[in-house]
């Protein structure tokens, strides 16, 4: 997926391997959106061996798919689909997108939607029905990034994280990649308000 925004170019692209300086500008920009309060679970970055080696294993885990967003060919932000193990039968049809953030230098240029985008794409091709997320209610732009998808927040958490001295809610959200918003239910009956 490849589109330009003023005269930035953008990408997405799924990284099975780290070429030239791609680790060293994943962790810079995974830096910079903790930093910026847009971490995936990290409140302050980790020293850079420990970041690398995350990113490193992620490659190594065969039910992850990283996807990377460059602006004019520097990454700048990731996001992960994530399939059930083959043991998690009840659940093989859905999946999970997670570590999703752009950094704060590369937003406005359209990378956050082109990688979900992507994520459903993947997400799709390799069968599955439906897409889980979690945010915390901090990340605004996330948040609109992905019910401007088509996500339904389906619940909250109040005590989801714990950042800043206080606890942080969590919204939950799932989206059915058969593209029509309703779970369809057992003998073909959507799921929906009043069935």
């Amino acid at each position: 997926m490849t589109a330009s925004d003023s005269s930035a170019a953008i990408a997405v692209d799924r990284l099975t391997g780290f070429h030239g300086p791609d680790l060293h500008d994943l962790c810079d920009a995974a830096e910079a959106a903790i930093l910026h309060g847009g971490g995936f679970g990290w409140l302050l970055p980790p020293p850079r061996q420990t970041m690398e080696a995350y990113w490193q294993g992620v490659l190594l885990v065969p039910e992850r798919e990283l996807f990377v967003g460059r602006l004019d060919g520097t990454i700048a932000g990731s996001a992960q689909l994530v399939r059930p193990p083959r043991n998690n039968e009840a659940q093989s049809l859905t999946g999970q997108l997670t570590t999703f953030f752009v950094a704060p230098w590369a937003r406005g240029h359209g990378l956050a939607p082109a990688l979900v985008a992507s994520i459903e794409e993947a997400a799709r091709a390799s069968g599955l029905r439906v897409l889980n997320l979690d945010i915390r209610e901090t990340q605004a732009r996330a948040i609109e990034v992905v019910e401007d998808a088509g996500f339904v927040r389906w619940g909250m958490h109040p005590h989801y994280a714990w950042a800043a001295d206080r606890w942080v809610t969590g919204y939950h959200y799932y989206k059915d990649l058969n593209g029509n918003g309703a779970l369809p239910r057992e003998g073909g009956g959507a799921a929906g308000p009043g069935r």
